[in-house]
């Protein structure tokens, strides 16, 4: 059985089947999927555009979409609350191909079985080479095999949120018009 980072459980992979090619459908992909109980149980997709940056109104656009075909098939039993995000700055790699799309930053990798003694993994991604995800460790470069991972995620780091709001910027998410200019001179007035 492969390990699928974006839906663990059962649920979860049955969800992501009913819920995968709508979000696709409208040109989106998901990104992770996992149904929660605790207090009270929320059904959390997160979903992204193909290249990156996905809007609010857009995730509004899925929540609904996803409400509309979730009624109809029924699959979760009890009450619960859809929850539709965006995967964040320090966002999980899910596929195989998040890990090459963030090469050179820093991620926090963990596996099912101890390899070489642990499970937890911290370095530079270095890419990936056929099925192997490379990290590069204080003791050298690694490769971890994608189906061995049970949890990994990007490091919020100043070089990575400079490259988010990069992109943003490159794909009009951000209009520079809305914001004021920021002076360095001081507002303090004088006695």
């Amino acid at each position: 059985m492969t390990n699928d980072l974006i839906a663990k459980a059962a649920i979860d992979r049955r969800m992501a089947e009913i819920i995968t090619p709508v979000i696709e459908d409208m040109g989106f992909e998901l990104v992770r999927v996992r149904l929660m109980s605790g207090k009270e149980t929320i059904l959390q997709v997160m979903a992204d555009r193909p290249e990156g940056g996905i809007e609010v109104d857009e995730l509004g656009q899925i929540s609904q979409a996803l409400s509309a075909v979730l009624d109809v098939e029924d699959p979760i039993v009890e009450e619960y609350n859809l929850e539709v995000s965006s995967p964040g700055i320090d966002r999980p790699l899910t596929r195989l191909k998040d890990f090459d799309m963030f090469e050179g930053y820093e991620a926090k990798i963990e596996t099912e079985e101890l390899i070489d003694g642990r499970r937890r993994f911290k370095g530079e991604l270095a890419g990936v080479e056929g099925d192997e995800v490379l990290i590069n460790l204080a003791e050298g470069t690694v490769g971890l095999k994608f189906d061995w991972l049970s949890d990994a995620k990007l490091v919020l780091t100043d070089e990575l949120i400079k490259e988010m709001l990069r992109q943003r910027k490159a794909s009009g998410a951000i209009d520079e018009t809305k914001f004021d200019e920021i002076s360095d001179e001081s507002d303090e007035g004088e006695d």
